[in-house]
């Protein structure tokens, strides 16, 4: 395995670890992992891509080894999407995102357009989508309770107890962990294990605005600015299509918001796709920007 190069970089005046696989002449992609992931998650895939792409993944706030405020006002997302615009610089990239991941590389391409050349999104949803999805009080706002529980105060000293026993079971729950063997299992238990960065992650969840019912009940949509969040570069989404986390009504109606849209199928795989299948999802993501 290609072991990637890193670095510290100083992003809008604070420090984030970022790793490279690639030629730094050939095109940009930016690679934003999810929770529990940190940069070190494109392992697998980043080598399989690093002939065509400058592979660029930053530990993103709260991650890893970058930086991680205790404050959860820290975490919207415009903060987070700025500090991947600084990342970027002046040019346009080739952004991918996978989970929470996806949630900033949507944020960018809608608010930072000028920044996106093209969008692939893994497991990930749009918010108008995902949101519609909960509202309705469904299946997927029956996946989504997790989310109370990372909500809620105290909830990372609880995951963090017994060497991350409770964190290690949510990560795995109802997927195909076979491919975090001891050494993987043990890199993510120093990286969860960093001062501060256990609540910096579940910020991302805190932070958020999105509005999960509980079991049996329905919620209202937020207002939202439809006509601000458009994906108007071309648009990749990959999809595990085992997913127990991420259902497939969470993305029903992207393409009204995404009119250059291309979607794939990647069968026996989870929402860990990228760790399952890298070969599969480096041929969808290589055939499309070909």
């Amino acid at each position: 395995m290609n072991a990637p190069r890193t670095e510290i970089r100083a992003l809008n005046g604070q420090p984030f670890f970022v790793r490279h696989w690639g030629d730094d002449s050939l095109p940009k992609l930016l690679m934003l992992h999810g929770f529990p992931e940190y940069g070190g998650a494109w392992a697998q895939l980043a080598p399989l891509l690093s002939k065509r792409f400058h592979c660029i993944a930053p530990d993103q706030r709260g991650f890893g080894q970058s930086w991680a405020p205790a404050e959860v006002s820290q975490y919207a997302t415009s903060k987070l999407v700025a500090d991947m615009a600084a990342l970027i610089g002046d040019a346009p990239v080739h952004v991918l995102g996978h989970d929470w991941g996806a949630a900033v590389a949507y944020g960018l391409t809608m608010f930072r357009p000028e920044l996106v050349e093209k969008l692939i999104i893994m497991n990930g949803v749009h918010p108008v989508p995902f949101q519609r999805a909960l509202a309705k009080g469904g299946a997927q706002a029956e996946a989504s309770q997790y989310i109370h529980y990372l909500r809620s105060a105290g909830a990372e000293e609880r995951l963090a107890e017994d060497n991350f026993a409770k964190l290690s079971t949510l990560f795995s729950a109802n997927m195909d962990h076979a491919w975090a063997d001891a050494a993987t299992a043990a890199a993510y238990r120093t990286e969860w294990g960093r001062p501060g960065r256990m609540r910096g992650m579940l910020n991302w969840y805190r932070a958020s605005p999105l509005v999960v019912p509980k079991v049996g009940e329905v919620a209202q949509m937020p207002d939202l600015p439809l006509d601000r969040l458009m994906v108007r570069c071309p648009h990749l989404l990959i999809w595990g299509a085992n997913d127990t986390a991420l259902l497939p009504e969470a993305t029903e109606g992207l393409e009204d918001f995404a009119s250059d849209l291309t979607r794939v199928d990647i069968a026996g795989a989870d929402h860990w796709l990228h760790h399952q299948q890298p070969e599969a999802v480096a041929e969808a993501i290589l055939d499309w920007v070909a």
